[in-house]
């Protein structure tokens, strides 16, 4: 999955650090927020994990497995319990892989296609009502650079993490 970006490896100034450190906070605290409103909707049965794949199926079609592994940065065991559940609760059905018959792709439901749309807009409510209070030309930016933040991010994490972890293994060999 590596996308041929390579990280910048130059030092970044003392007020790149400190912007950086405010976003990372802010990171931090949203999820946090995130993790406390995922649990309360688990207690509902209800997975955000489960959600992610759902989603991911919808937006990206039928897929296999290890495709879903790949796009959310998961083990297979993992994706293998989620769709275990989704199948379980009717939101994903397994296909004939039209590319080869012999294997099969995971699908959305018209169930699972509701469920989606159904919590996709409880959560547009919400942030909606979140930013209300915004101008409306403040919430299109935060919207543009969002966008951009999370696509640069998905982008460059896998050689950010490869980075880290020869960084890791060249430190435990010193």
């Amino acid at each position: 999955m590596n996308s041929g970006t390579t990280v910048k490896t130059d030092e970044p100034s003392k007020a790149d650090l400190a912007t950086a450190n405010a976003i990372g906070q802010s990171m931090v605290r949203l999820k946090r927020q995130m993790a406390c409103a995922a649990a309360q909707l688990s207690k509902q049965g209800f997975e955000q994990a489960s959600f992610g794949l759902l989603a991911t199926l919808v937006n990206g079609g039928p897929q296999r497995s290890s495709s879903l592994a790949e796009a959310l940065f998961t083990d297979p065991s993992t994706i293998s319990r989620q769709v275990a559940h989704l199948v379980k609760e009717g939101l994903v059905e397994r296909q004939a892989d039209p590319a080869d018959g012999r294997a099969s792709v995971l699908a959305a439901t018209q169930q699972g296609l509701a469920f989606f749309e159904r919590h996709r807009r409880q959560r547009d409510v919400a942030i909606a009502q979140i930013v209300a209070s915004w101008p409306a030309e403040d919430r299109t930016r935060f919207a543009e650079l969002f966008e951009r933040f999370a696509d640069d991010y998905e982008r460059m994490l896998p050689d950010i993490l490869a980075e880290r972890v020869a960084q890791a293994r060249s430190e435990g060999e010193n």
